[in-house]
């Protein structure tokens, strides 16, 4: 890219590096990349204040094909890496890139404690539900019954839900968006715009490992019968407005009803508030089949940023106070070695 090109006049091929990438063919990580892509244009971010930082994964190689600043760190410890960045440099645009296993697993406690801290970074967990660069062991985020090298018999362990342990962390943006959907880049947008540590997980096909084990919901046949598209202000309906999500206030849990003639206010359908925090506890634990897969921007309800805060408080400590290094070293004790 030309330094003298306006960032209004960026393309994707501007953010798009000189390496080769390096994913199996069909891989959904190439749909996600291209979204992010777009996602840099439409915002007209700048690649010199952008940095991509990631752990160990397949997903973990997102940095090498974005043409901006990129830290591919170590196993699930990029939180660490990227709570550094903006704390030297808070005016960088920080997007943290993870995988179920490096965030879920080994990297989970510095997941949770990035998004407890609210570090104003966007946090993208491309979830395949398997560990693809190490060959197809099962993972945290991995269905029961999950047959693989390490579960040769099918899995026993109950999955992890990443928006559910975004939310239980103290998350104040949670989103779900899937690899070749249209509407991820806007999904990508909206975590861009919030101010805090913003959590999306986008489910991702392992075309070798765990091929198609989204179809159920992601396959464009009769997605609109599964997919439930979240709009803040919009009543939640599916399946072309014909059925709605209602709240059974009885039971305090909600319900699939359906809307006849368009009527969704008489059938009880609730209308999509983002910062209803109990709501989104709800639907993000909702069962797929008896539900559509909820999916867009679930929860978004900012709060003061963890480098805000950290950078207020040094900035009161030093207040009225001079820098002298040798005065600090000397301070307490001190022995003088002679020969």
């Amino acid at each position: 890219m030309n330094d003298m090109t306006p960032l209004a006049q960026l393309t994707i091929k501007d953010w798009e590096s000189d390496q080769e990438v390096r994913w199996c063919p069909g891989c959904g990580d190439y749909a996600i990349l291209k979204a992010v892509q777009r996602t840099m244009v439409d915002i007209g971010a700048d690649p010199a204040r952008t940095v991509f930082v990631s752990g160990i994964g397949c997903s973990s190689r997102f940095p090498y094909y974005m043409a901006s600043y990129g830290f591919h760190t170590i196993h699930g410890r990029a939180p660490a890496f990227a709570t550094g960045i903006k704390l030297a440099n808070p005016d960088l645009d920080v997007w943290l890139v993870t995988g179920d296993g490096d965030g879920m697993s080994i990297g989970g406690n510095h997941t949770m404690h990035v998004i407890r801290r609210n570090l104003n970074t966007q946090i993208l967990l491309f979830n395949n539900e398997i560990y693809g660069l190490t060959k197809g062991q099962y993972s945290p985020t991995s269905r029961v019954g999950t047959t693989s090298p390490t579960t040769p018999l099918g899995s026993v362990d109950r999955p992890a839900k990443p928006c559910a342990f975004a939310l239980g962390a103290g998350a104040r943006f949670v989103a779900r968006g899937f690899d070749v959907s249209k509407e991820l880049s806007g999904v990508l947008k909206a975590a861009h715009a919030h101010q805090g540590a913003a959590f999306v997980e986008i489910f991702q096909n392992c075309i070798v490992y765990n091929k198609d084990v989204f179809e159920d919901f992601a396959a464009p046949k009769g997605a609109e019968a599964r997919q439930l598209w979240l709009k803040h202000g919009e009543p939640m309906l599916f399946n072309k407005g014909t059925q709605g999500i209602a709240l059974d206030a009885q039971a305090l849990k909600l319900k699939v009803v359906d809307v006849v003639g368009g009527d969704w206010q008489s059938a009880g359908v609730i209308v999509h508030d983002v910062t209803n925090r109990s709501v989104a506890h709800m639907l993000v634990e909702l069962p797929f089949g008896p539900f559509p897969m909820a999916l867009g921007v679930i929860y978004d309800d900012p709060a003061p940023s963890y480098e805000s805060a950290v950078l207020t408080q040094d900035a009161t400590a030093r207040a009225g106070k001079s820098a002298d290094l040798a005065k600090l070293l000397a301070k307490g004790q001190t022995w003088t070695v002679e020969d």
